[in-house]
This record gives C-alpha cells, structure tokens and sequence, in this order.
C-alpha cells in the first residue's frame, strides 16, 4: 500500500481524524501502521515513543482482527459466543482450527460484512487512536479483558510477566500484558486505555498525552504568536462607534443607521445580507434604516465582527481569497444548519458569523510579516522548541487556539470565541455552547468533505448523532441540499 505523506500530515495538521478501514486486515495493511505513526509521532515532535505506540496499536488491531475471527468460527461451529460454557468449549479449539485455515476465515469475515477501523487523532497536543470492529465485545471477554488488566499492575516488567502462570487458551493475553507494559514504560497506567461497547461496535480506546514539556511549549508558543501580532490593529474607528451605539440601553436604530451609511463598503455588506435568501423577503431593501431594522442589534453586532476582522485581515492574495471563500461556504452551511436543526431562532442570529470567522487563525498566519515571523523563531530558540513547531502552526496543527486568543483580544463574544476555538474538538467545549459548535464542526467538515479532502470515517460520530447522521448516505443527502442552497444563494 502507497503512503502519502503530504495527505497524512494534512489530515493530522487540520485536526482531522486519521481513519484506516479494511474488511479483513491483510498483512500489508500490518506494515502500513508503522510508517502512518512514524509520520505522525514525527510531525508531533514524539519520536522517541514510536516503538512503543507502533507495538500498541499493532496489538489492538491484531485483537479486533481475532475478534471477528472469533464471531466467524462460533457461528461455524454452532456455539453462541454470549454463553459463557459454549465460549469455554469454543475457545478450546479456536486457535488449531482458525490459525490453520486463514484465508477460509478472512472470506467469511468479508461475506458477513466485518470490519476493523484504525482511527488516530493529533489534537490539544493529546494523540487519541481507536480501533473500532463491528463485533460487541460480550460479558465474558470483558472480564477477561478486566482480569488481564489487573494482572497487569502487578508487573513492573515484561520477565515478571514471563514468570507467571498464565492461561494460554488465547495466547495467554501476553499480548495486553506486554501493551500495558509499554504504556508504563511512557508514563502512562491502564487509566488511558479501555474498551467498550457503542451501537454493536467494539471500541478499544488508547490516549497518549503528550509530555507536558510538549504541551507548555506548544501554548506559550501560541501566546508568543497572538502578543506579537502588532499588525493586526483594533477594528476602525467607524466600527467602534457603532459598537457603542449598540452597546447604549437606549440606542435609537436611527443613529446606527446613519453611523453605518458613513462606511460604503459596510453599507453593501448590510444589504447584501438582508437581500440574502435567509430573510426570504419578497422586494429588495435599498433602505439603509429598514435594513438595520430588518437584521436587528444583534445582526448589526455579528455583522461588524465579520465585516471588522475581513477589513483588518484583508482579502488581497490568492491565498486569504480562498480561505475567505472557505469560509462564506462554511458560514451558509453553519447557518442552514441551526436553521433546519434547531426551533431556537435566537442562535440563527450567531450563526452564520461563527461559521464566517471559524477559520480566523489561518488567515491571521497569511497575515504575519517577516518580522514577526522572526520574533516567534527567537523565542522558540530561547525556550528550547523547535522553529518547526512554528511551521506546524502556520498550516494548521494550532490555528483554533491562535484565532480564539485573537478573538479574546477584540473581545468578540463567547459563543463566537467557543466556535473558533472548538470547531475541530466540539466536545471540548461547554454545554451551552454546544449545538452552535457543532453546527460549524459539521459545516467546516462538509466543506472539507466536498473537496474531497476528509472520508466520511473521519467525523466525530457523537456531532452526527446530534444531527441523527447515521451512515454516509445520509451525510450525502445533507451535502447535496445545502450544496445546492449556497449555489443558488451565491448564484455559481
């Protein structure tokens, strides 16, 4: 199998989940994970933890792999591997009959629709890998499962191990025992790994934080970034009297419209928007009064964020053209979303410009100067990082937290703040915030997934359920729809 490095490291950079499925695991497939986690480990700065994470992932997929053997074989065999005397007779001969007719087991895993699914995300500096297969883990493996697990504290090394008596009926589950081991040997106890159950699928779960050196460098670089971006100003003075018009008890829409009429390129923005599909109005406004009352203090309030940062960080190159351009998609997705998704109106009126500043850290890179960029380089040679880590930045692997911090510099809202900051980790967010932020997780991905650059595996599952996404056909009929709404919207 071909490894493409530069699709690996852009998957890992953007956030995104890595995700590897095979109906049957063939022994290429063996070999690809160690040059997919040395690519990643590498673009991580974790090298040294290769040999040990390359050994646990190996382990957990060669367990899936034996799992759906297993479901082949009880079912050949007329047993019911949820009966725990039928699994003990089972299991006796499991390993003569399966090991010896290989290929027999692996067409019928295919026939019965198996699978095993290898998914590894790089984000907040935490390396999360799962290997998901479509067999329920049943009562019985979980207590042996459990067994191993506390068998395990007890060993400081792989000879303790060794010296033990252990049941060999499934390879004497050396091969957990040898996989807590490593994990000890980085720091780590059985507390960041387990297996469970979701909708019929066995999910073995590993989480690796990175080294706290790691973490502390990564933030403080983020910081450096967002105190020495000097040429990023305030919004301009127009902007700010209106702010504060809006921001007066007794604010007359009269004097906002005027404030705002003084600025044309502002003006053309307000209409835009008002005359857009989303207010479905039957004759355009021209009226620069009867649109501000149309859109409302808090859409005159979204719409100087938006207006604001696209003033500040300019629309010049190709570049920030393409990535702005992201965004209006992003933005019409995010809005059709709360739209058709959820009966409070109230989040209608942030959502199109959480959608529209989603991506506000990426610009802010396409932004920096030479000098800046020289500043950043020398504190990362006074704390010891490595200028590299700068790189990873610029193209993706931080630009949530750099836009976040920039938006808590020109006190943007936090709802607004919460959907730059989370739009690739919706779970990490707060409740409140949560529905809006996945709203632009899912935009931000369709978008993605439209250009081919994300497969339908690499979805958080728990945003689809909030969205009742189930299966790829689904997602695909939600693509087309509101595909096809921005292309009349923006008339392409």
């Amino acid at each position: 199998m071909a490894i493409d490095e530069d699709k690996i490291k852009k998957i890992i950079l953007s956030g995104h989940p890595l995700a590897i499925s095979t109906s049957t695991l063939p022994r290429e497939l063996d070999t690809y994970i160690e040059p997919v986690l040395t690519i990643i480990l590498t673009l991580a700065g974790q090298e040294k933890l290769k040999n040990h994470i390359v050994y646990c992932v190996q382990e957990l997929v060669e367990n899936a792999k034996k799992a759906n053997s297993k479901r082949v074989y009880f079912l050949e065999q007329g047993l019911d591997i949820t009966n725990p005397d039928d699994y003990r007779n089972g299991m006796e001969f499991f390993k003569d009959i399966t090991f010896g007719n290989v290929a027999h087991f692996l067409q019928k895993q295919r026939e019965m629709g198996l699978y095993i699914k290898l998914v590894i995300q790089v984000r907040d500096n935490v390396m999360n890998i799962e290997v998901h297969n479509n067999a329920a883990v049943t009562r019985t493996e979980l207590i042996r499962i459990h067994d191993r697990l506390v068998r395990a504290r007890q060993f400081n090394s792989l000879e303790e191990a060794l010296s033990q008596v252990l049941d060999d009926s499934e390879g004497a589950g050396l091969g957990l025992l040898i996989l807590m081991l490593m994990l000890k040997k980085i720091g780590l106890n059985d507390d960041f790994f387990s297996i469970r159950n979701n909708n019929n699928e066995t999910i073995a779960q590993m989480t690796v934080p990175f080294d706290k050196i790691k973490v502390e460098n990564v933030s403080a670089l983020s910081s450096a970034v967002v105190n020495n971006v000097n040429s990023l100003p305030q919004f301009s003075e127009n902007i700010m009297k209106i702010q504060e018009l809006l921001a007066q008890k007794d604010a007359e829409i009269a004097d906002v419209a005027r404030q705002i009429s003084i600025d044309p390129a502002l003006t053309a923005d307000l209409l835009k928007v008002v005359n857009s599909a989303q207010y479905m109005l039957n004759n355009r406004v021209s009226s620069i009064l009867d649109a501000v009352k149309m859109i409302g203090i808090q859409g005159i309030k979204n719409l100087l964020f938006s207006y604001g940062a696209q003033q500040i960080l300019g629309t010049e190159t190709t570049e920030k053209k393409q990535l702005w351009q992201h965004s209006y998609i992003t933005a019409f997705y995010t809005y059709s979303l709360v739209k058709n998704f959820n009966r409070d109106s109230g989040l209608l009126d942030d959502a199109y410009v959480c959608g529209m500043l989603h991506d506000m850290g990426k610009i802010i890179f396409t932004s920096i100067h030479p000098e800046l960029l020289e500043n950043i380089k020398r504190f990362c040679v006074e704390r010891n990082i490595s200028v590299s880590a700068v790189e990873d930045l610029s193209v993706g692997m931080n630009h949530a937290e750099i836009g976040a911090l920039i938006a808590e510099k020109w006190n943007f809202p936090e709802n607004l703040i919460a959907a730059i900051r989370y739009h690739h980790n919706p779970s990490g967010t707060l409740e409140s915030h949560r529905f809006l932020v996945d709203c632009v997780y899912l935009a931000n991905m369709l978008s993605e997934y439209e250009n081919e650059n994300v497969t339908f595996d690499q979805f958080d599952s728990s945003s689809l359920t909030t969205f009742s996404i189930t299966n790829k056909k689904q997602l695909d009929v939600l693509l087309e729809r509101l595909s096809e709404g921005f292309k009349k919207e923006f008339k392409q």
